[in-house]
Parts: C-alpha cells; sequence; structure tokens
C-alpha cells in the first residue's frame, strides 16, 4: 500500500514530464491522438467551454464547471469524467506561474471500453440519467499508468506497441473504481446515455444544419418529448440551445484561429441573421464578437 509521501512524489514526477511537455499555456497534442495536456498560469473568469468526451485527470490546481444548475469542482488528484460532449461554463479557480493548473485529458474510444468490459469484471451500468459530470480520486495505480504514458511519449518507437496497452490499462483502473459504473453506460447501447450521445454526435457533425427534432428522437429511438427531457437532463439544455451554442462556439474558434469577421463566421456555422448571431454571441460570451475576440487575443498575448 503506498504511503502519502510515495503519491505526494508519484504526482510530482508526473507533473514535471507534463510540463516538460507544455512550454505555455493551453492544450497541448501530444503524438497520440487521444491524449492532450493543458496548462494554466492563473486564475480565469467562467468562460462557456467544449468539454469532448474522455477523462481528465488533475494533477496541479483547481477548477470548476458548471452545467445548468450542478456545480462541480475538481481539483489535484480528482479524476473528472465527460461521458459525451458537454458545453459547460468552465472556470480556473487555482493556478499561478510557480504552481500552474495541470491535467491530462484522455479521450474515451468506445470500442476499447467495449473490448475490456468483455474482459473484465466490472460494475453493472449506473443509472444513466444522472447529470453528465462526475468526480473521483486519481488512485496511486492510475496515477502510475499515467506516469508510464507520459513516459512513453519520449519513446516514439514504441508508442504503437505499448500505448494501447497503457490506455486499457487507465480504463481499467476507472472501470473498476467509483466512475467505473458511469464509463460503464458509455457503451450500454439501449441506456439513456449512449442514446443521447448518438444525438450529440450527431448534432455535433451537421450543427450548421437546421435542427430537425423529429429525425434525432428516430436516432435516439425515443419521442420528441422524451428526448427533449432526457437531452436536458444530461447536458442542462434542450436540443435547440445545444446546437446554437455549438454554432457560437464553432464561429468563436473561426474568428480566433482563421481570422474570420463576424458576418462570415456566423454565415458558416448556419446562421442567416448577422444581427441574431450578435445577440446570441453575446448572450453566450458576454460581449459582441468583434469586442470578445480582440479581448482574448489581447488577454493571450
Amino acid at each position: 500500500m503506498p504511503t502519502n509521501d510515495d503519491l505526494d512524489a508519484l504526482r510530482e514526477r508526473t507533473i514535471a514530464l507534463a510540463l516538460a511537455r507544455m512550454p505555455g499555456d493551453g492544450l497541448h497534442a501530444t503524438a497520440l491522438p487521444w491524449l492532450r495536456l493543458i496548462r494554466a498560469s492563473a486564475p480565469a473568469q467562467p468562460v462557456p467551454a467544449v468539454y469532448e468526451p474522455g477523462l481528465v485527470l488533475v494533477l496541479q490546481g483547481r477548477k470548476r464547471a458548471q452545467l445548468g444548475e450542478r456545480v462541480v469542482h475538481y481539483d489535484a488528484m480528482q479524476c473528472l469524467l465527460v461521458p459525451m460532449t458537454l458545453l459547460p461554463r468552465g472556470q480556473v479557480l487555482e493556478a499561478s506561474p510557480a504552481k500552474p493548473y495541470v491535467c491530462l485529458r484522455l479521450s474515451c474510444e468506445t470500442q476499447a471500453l467495449a473490448e475490456l468490459l468483455l474482459d473484465a469484471d466490472t460494475p453493472a451500468p449506473a443509472d444513466d440519467t444522472d447529470a453528465g459530470l462526475q468526480v473521483a480520486p486519481v488512485t496511486a495505480p492510475l496515477l502510475d499508468a499515467a506516469l508510464r504514458l507520459l513516459q512513453l511519449l519520449d519513446s516514439p518507437q514504441d508508442l504503437r506497441t505499448l500505448a494501447p496497452l497503457l490506455q486499457r490499462e487507465i480504463l481499467y483502473r476507472v472501470l473498476t473504481g467509483p466512475l467505473g459504473p458511469r464509463l460503464r453506460t458509455l457503451v450500454h447501447t439501449d441506456g439513456v446515455t449512449r442514446r443521447v450521445a448518438r444525438v450529440i454526435e450527431r448534432l455535433t457533425q451537421r450543427f450548421a444544419e437546421p435542427l430537425r427534432i423529429a429525425e434525432l428522437a428516430e436516432l435516439a429511438h425515443m419521442s420528441p418529448s422524451t428526448l427533449h427531457l432526457r437531452f436536458k437532463q444530461l447536458t442542462a439544455l434542450s436540443p435547440l440551445q445545444f446546437q446554437k451554442a455549438l454554432r457560437l462556439q464553432q464561429a468563436r474558434r473561426l474568428m480566433l484561429t482563421d481570422g474570420l469577421d463576424a458576418a462570415s463566421a456566423a454565415h458558416r456555422v448556419g446562421y442567416e441573421s448577422p444581427s441574431q448571431f450578435s445577440r446570441e454571441y453575446r448572450r453566450l460570451f458576454g460581449a459582441p464578437p468583434r469586442e470578445d475576440i480582440s479581448l482574448v487575443r489581447a488577454t493571450t498575448g
């Protein structure tokens, strides 16, 4: 049984490896498409965010996410499970240049989970009508697997063979812990979570198209009224609200990374009225498009 000192030493080694791969703040890709690293050196105001399906292992610092009325805090040595694409307001609460917020983000691949469930003795699926975000402590075996995964990034010749084994081990550690029943709902084909997740996948792929609730209900094998209820239980938004938020997030990305003006970005994501786009953008981000983009650029330098 590892002591607290052993766990602290393991965490410090993992933080050092993660920081060595993150020269600055932000989201950092790795050689593994399902593994990304995140760093923040200062607290921030709450901002609308896109949380993709996966696991977030927090190594240092503290953050909160608000999904409707539900607020989830996750700090050092906690694991956040995101079972489907969700649109909370995220906020870094504790971070500094000396001790930045550091986390590992691993995508959840349904196929890998399904294969693991065939072999592992894991808990039954949870009640899958709960709000989407769940948190549990990071255990020593889980942290050890994460450390070995970061070490593996320095051996590119071994990635193809060993990375899937470590991915499987990490998923196993989560499946056999407190988050196991919730994680299992991701591959429970007939469960509410999986059916709503299919609808979210469709919305994510076709957010610029007109919303057809009857088509989405058929995809989920639910009536339109049941889909609306279950969708809101899990995401805190209606399908229409979710689509609007996706459109606005994508438009913001286009303006920030591709240099599009507001009218062009609005048209690209499916808005016909620039004035409607500007009103809804301000409602979500707290400022009109041009002002918001200028502020983000000035803040990120």
